[in-house]
């Protein structure tokens, strides 16, 4: 377990992640905070689902789940065992909601829950070593879960997609500030066309009304 995010699904922000160590450099902890920030903001924004889901990454994989309007999530090895990462996790939902929930979401700076640190760390301990008994027990007693995985390749990839739609749709707006409303745009589309068939119709009822007139005239 190479890193922790206890991070707020209503706006993304990151409240804790564990004692930090020494040797994390090592890790390329930076990179993978960087990216385990990024995948709490797609959950945030709804691109992610939020229940439960497996993120694979170069050997690695992020395992999170949401509880409670929280997200808890842990990088890991790929050969780490999947349902022991999810019982790790579980096991920090349920210290975590020993706290004041009004409290928490009070907290705005990124990282600031210092007191779930060492809990983390505590939990932590216990799950580093897969071939202890508890652990084992763990692994053979429950049922696989269907979970959901994906590569975190596909996750920037659909985001960037994203992102160039909605500077599509920005470039739109405003190029035709006419129809700054999307309600005013459909009327458009809509009777526009009416309305110029109406216009030609009543130029050709005119030139011919006034086409008789002249034959009557002569």
């Amino acid at each position: 377990m190479k890193l922790t995010i206890v991070g707020r699904v209503s706006d993304g922000v990151v409240l804790a992640q564990g004692p930090r160590y020494v040797n994390e450099e090592n890790y390329n902890i930076c990179t993978y905070k960087q990216q385990g920030e990024f995948l709490l903001q797609e959950i945030s924004r709804g691109a992610l689902p939020p229940s439960k889901m497996t993120i694979f990454l170069d050997g690695h994989s992020f395992n999170y789940m949401v509880e409670n309007g929280m997200c808890f999530m842990v990088l890991c090895d790929s050969s780490y065992p999947r349902k022991l990462a999810f019982h790790y996790l579980q096991d920090l939902a349920n210290e975590f909601k020993k706290f004041d929930m009004i409290l928490i979401q009070r907290i705005m700076r990124p990282y600031s829950f210092t007191k779930f640190d060492g809990i983390i760390g505590n939990i932590k301990g216990r799950y580093v070593d897969t071939r202890t008994q508890a652990n084992l027990s763990k692994i053979n007693s429950s049922q696989d879960e269907d979970i959901i995985s994906e590569s975190f390749s596909q996750v920037v990839k659909r985001r960037r997609r994203y992102e160039m739609l909605e500077r599509m749709s920005e470039a739109h707006l405003h190029a035709s500030p006419l129809w700054c409303s999307k309600r005013l745009e459909i009327i458009a589309l809509k009777w526009i066309p009416a309305g110029l068939m109406l216009a030609v119709t009543s130029l050709i009822i005119w030139s011919s009304l006034i086409h008789r007139h002249d034959l009557y005239i002569t």
